[in-house]
């Protein structure tokens, strides 16, 4: 077990958030509890998964093999938006809750929102309220809002988001997002925080794992890019939940606290934004998301 002390963002509730999670997007639940077990040992305190991904209950028995206490794991999933509406989302509770194998889920977000019916966006965001108000989840927050999301969503709730969960990397820096996530007191969360995405651009394009900017900067410091754009996003407040299955892998993307950028380093990278997307684009409709119906626990 790692003896490297994780710094911590502060929600705008006062809960502590650590700097860097484990993210389990995309890992076949047959593999999730080992993969979150070994994160764990690397000495990683949070964990980000869905009710969309199926792998709540890997984490959840992850967590209780790991020996350690409930308290020192933050653990945060996802309301998909079929499970959206005031007392669906009760229930979305209930069932992550239970997948889990946990009373008190520390943060609680919405996964994207439902442009084709806002307003069951809006009744889902008050059951999070409820339910922090009930104390069954320490934080609230949301998922690829947009500030024009943004901008309709908050007049109309009473606890702005604590966090916001956004498609973030050397490629794509939303400086929009990220500022207007700032100017609400929101911590922005990065998903895809190392670019893995971009492999999905084509063929032709370049990922950031061989992005000439940041290998010359990793060569500097002794470090792989990934290191590098995880470093990146720390410094400049933004919290990163970076995902493997691989054990050097996870050890690698750890291993972020014994060094620093230079302002000047940190221009280099914020300068190889490409603005192009590669998830889905959170201020379209995008039917196809109401396909997928969560199970019961």
């Amino acid at each position: 077990m790692t003896t490297t002390t994780i710094p911590n963002f502060t929600l705008n509730n006062g809960v502590q958030i650590p700097v860097i999670g484990f993210g389990v997007f995309q890992t076949p639940p047959a593999e999730t509890t080992a993969a979150v077990l070994t994160a764990l040992e690397t000495g990683y305190r949070h964990i980000d998964t869905a009710a969309a991904y199926g792998n709540e209950r890997g984490v959840g028995e992850a967590v209780r093999r790991s020996g350690l206490a409930r308290k020192d794991v933050f653990i945060e999933t996802k309301v998909w938006v079929t499970d959206y509406g005031h007392d669906e989302t009760l229930r979305a509770f209930d069932k992550a809750a239970a997948k889990l194998g946990i009373e008190t889920i520390d943060l609680l977000i919405l996964h994207q929102p439902h442009i084709g019916d806002f307003a069951r966006t809006i009744a889902a965001y008050r059951a999070l309220e409820r339910l922090l108000a009930d104390g069954r989840v320490r934080a609230i927050g949301v998922s690829n809002f947009t500030p024009t999301i943004l901008a309709r969503f908050l007049p109309e709730v009473a606890i702005v988001p604590a966090v916001n969960q956004i498609e973030l990397h050397p490629y794509f820096t939303q400086l929009a997002s990220v500022k207007a996530n700032a100017d609400a007191g929101i911590l922005t969360q990065a998903w895809s925080p190392i670019g893995g995405i971009t492999h999905y651009y084509g063929s032709e394009a370049t990922s950031t794992f061989t992005d000439k900017t940041l290998v010359e900067i990793g060569q500097r410091h002794g470090k792989s890019p990934a290191q590098i754009m995880l470093r990146w996003h720390i410094q400049q407040g933004r919290q990163v939940i970076p995902k493997s299955t691989r054990a050097a892998r996870i050890a690698e993307n750890f291993a972020i606290f014994d060094f620093a950028l230079s302002a000047e380093e940190l221009a280099s990278i914020d300068a190889l934004d490409k603005g192009v997307r590669g998830g889905p684009d959170p201020d379209q409709p995008q039917p196809q998301f109401l396909d997928y119906k969560i199970p019961e626990a």
